[in-house]
């Protein structure tokens, strides 16, 4: 199903608005020092990110009905996310995109893309464990990681012990 003219417009306006709120958010984040990781690796073309788009709403979206059934409404008529499962927990709803073709693993609306579709995996960043999804290229990078590199290459530690610390500290 791809987006027509009208759709395409709407989500345009809707990409600039979420433009707006990532430069903002990220902003505070920076104004406050929260220090992201840096994204590390290329794009494989896997599309496991297309397979299942999963968001994490605030919890005035979640618990509120007239909020919630906002939001699913625009995933569905502007975006083409249909509601797959609904995680308590964690407060996030889980999708199946109208616009990925599982044959070949591509999106036939990918110039009018939402932006949580562009902002793959930059969001991961500012996790504190980042995890990209199973055979995804890209990778979280901490800064400063060279230096932790020659630091961590000085330390009498066993080969097991620093490929374990190279991971689990995203220098690699």
């Amino acid at each position: 199903m791809q987006d027509g003219p009208i759709r395409r417009t709407v989500k345009a306006v809707a990409l600039g608005a979420f433009h707006l709120n990532l430069w903002a958010d990220r902003s505070r984040r920076a104004a406050l020092g929260e220090r992201p990781y840096r994204l590390g690796g290329t794009c494989q073309r896997c599309a496991v990110c297309c397979e299942a788009p999963a968001v994490r709403v605030h919890a005035l979206v979640w618990l509120a009905p007239l909020l919630r059934r906002s939001f699913l409404w625009w995933q569905e008529k502007v975006n083409g996310f249909v509601l797959v499962e609904a995680r308590r927990r964690e407060r996030t709803f889980v999708f199946r995109c109208t616009h990925f073709d599982r044959v070949t693993r591509s999106c036939d609306s990918y110039a009018s893309r939402p932006g949580l579709c562009r902002d793959y995996p930059r969001a991961l960043l500012f996790q504190p464990a980042p995890e990209m999804l199973p055979g995804c290229g890209y990778r979280p990078r901490a800064k400063g990681a060279q230096r932790l590199l020659r630091v961590l290459e000085d330390t009498p530690l066993s080969d097991e012990q620093r490929e374990k610390l190279r991971r689990g500290l995203h220098l690699e």
